[in-house]
């Protein structure tokens, strides 16, 4: 029978983790060439019934395979750390459950394994998290669930005042002045400062990436260019001009914006697909007062593009079970277990084919999120030192600078210079 259990472990000391990350590579792994029994590591919290899912999932496995499945749910605290331990010490699992923007790093590192041998076709899955899998010319990891941002909005607030869903940037910051002047006891557009996340798509919007790499392999931020601010002056313009937001957001992040969503402060929000459900069991007095529409472009017809976070599903590379591995990940993304797992945690499934279906299925108000996972959603780079842009909160410290009186030219110059540091090893 399939076994399911639960380790503690002690984090690798974060002074080590850059030494770790810098000297890895796998030499061995946890279920040491042993094709009776595969080991798992599942990110914990997820899913409310995680344990019930992979004993069902984890029996059907065994049943047609015959091969036992250990899994170990690891706290998103740390797992960095762990799993840097992990490869350092020729330990790790066969499959593991990687956020999107841990993946660049540890295929760089030369510790997962290249699925693209296994005929892996790459545009069944939501394009902004299958990026991040497929980097250094291989797929090192395959989609698993997805979340997306989008915007929400209080429809009896619309309604009341005979406003449209707005369908570009200057309609949105329309629609925002109204809602401030006719509901003045309401934040008619919360502009957070800590939540990166909720910066990247005015970036985007404006025609810039956040950094590309050139053909000699340097990595070189947009950030400053004048596409990028543009968009970061539209967004935070809303605050500093129209004033749409409240001063104290520029401390706020993405569950902060949330909860004033929830208690009736807020008429619009750029938030996660998951935010919706939540507000409303916070809130059952708004239910029935949401709606959503996909973050609009700068002109007609077209959608900003948002962050797609979620997880993917990879193999680590020499623990002497590589194919048996693959088995199991084809095995949980399957459409039928991703499914059973988008509806027992909210997230939508890697799969595009899914993501309509559980649409369909679920609460209308994520029928926008839908479309802007399909048509308009990107990663983070995938660069392996992107995970430390995040740890430096490069963009939170630009985009709380602007909130604070910075101009926009000095903080994104600023955040631009720190960005090419870091990711190109200064």
């Amino acid at each position: 029978m399939a076994r399911t259990r639960t380790r503690k472990y002690v984090p690798l000391p974060a002074a080590a983790l850059a030494l770790t990350l810098a000297a890895t590579a796998c030499t061995g792994g946890g279920g040491g060439g042993d094709a009776d029994t595969l080991t798992v590591w599942i990110m914990q919290g997820t899913n409310p019934d995680e344990s019930g899912f992979f004993d069902e999932a984890n029996a059907a496995f065994t049943e047609e395979t015959g091969i036992e499945v250990d899994v170990e749910f690891v706290p998103w605290d740390g797992a960095q750390e762990k799993i840097s331990t992990a490869i350092a010490g020729g330990t790790t699992p066969d499959v593991i459950e990687l956020g999107n923007t841990f993946v660049p790093g540890f295929a760089d590192s030369g510790a997962l394994h290249d699925l693209s041998g296994y005929g892996v076709d790459t545009s069944l899955y939501v394009p902004g998290l299958m990026d991040m899998g497929a980097v250094n010319e291989g797929v090192h990891g395959v989609p698993w669930y997805a979340s997306i941002r989008s915007m929400v909005y209080r429809t009896d607030v619309f309604e009341e005042h005979d406003l449209e869903v707005p369908e570009t940037w200057d309609e949105l910051r329309e629609t925002a002045l109204a809602i401030e002047e006719a509901e003045p006891d309401m934040i008619a557009l919360p502009v957070p400062g800590d939540a990166q996340y909720s910066v990247m798509p005015w970036i985007w919007g404006g025609g810039a990436e956040i950094a590309v790499q050139g053909a000699d392999g340097t990595w070189v931020s947009e950030v400053d260019t004048p596409e990028a601010r543009a968009g970061i002056e539209f967004f935070t313009g809303l605050a500093l001009e129209d004033d749409t937001s409240t001063t104290g957001a520029v401390n706020w992040n993405e569950i902060k914006i949330m909860e004033s969503f929830s208690e009736g402060d807020a008429a619009m929000a750029l938030l996660g697909s998951a935010n919706p459900k939540a507000i409303v069991e916070n809130n059952p007095e708004l239910e029935g007062a949401l709606g959503s529409f996909p973050i609009p472009g700068r002109e007609s017809g077209t959608y900003t593009p948002s962050f797609a976070g979620g997880s993917l599903l990879s193999v680590f590379e020499g623990t002497g079970n590589e194919e048996a591995a693959w088995s199991y990940v084809e095995h949980l993304t399957s459409e039928e277990n991703m499914m059973l797992w988008a509806e027992q945690t909210g997230f939508f499934p890697g799969l595009l084919s899914g993501v309509d279906t559980f649409t369909a299925s679920a609460d209308p108000v994520l029928e926008a999120y839908a479309i802007q996972l399909n048509e308009a959603s990107k990663g983070v780079p995938t660069a392996p030192a992107w995970s430390q842009v995040e740890a430096e909160q490069v963009l939170v410290g630009m985009q709380q600078a602007i909130l604070n009186g910075t101009s926009v030219e000095e903080a994104t110059t600023k955040a631009a210079d720190d960005i090419e540091r870091i990711l190109n090893g200064g």
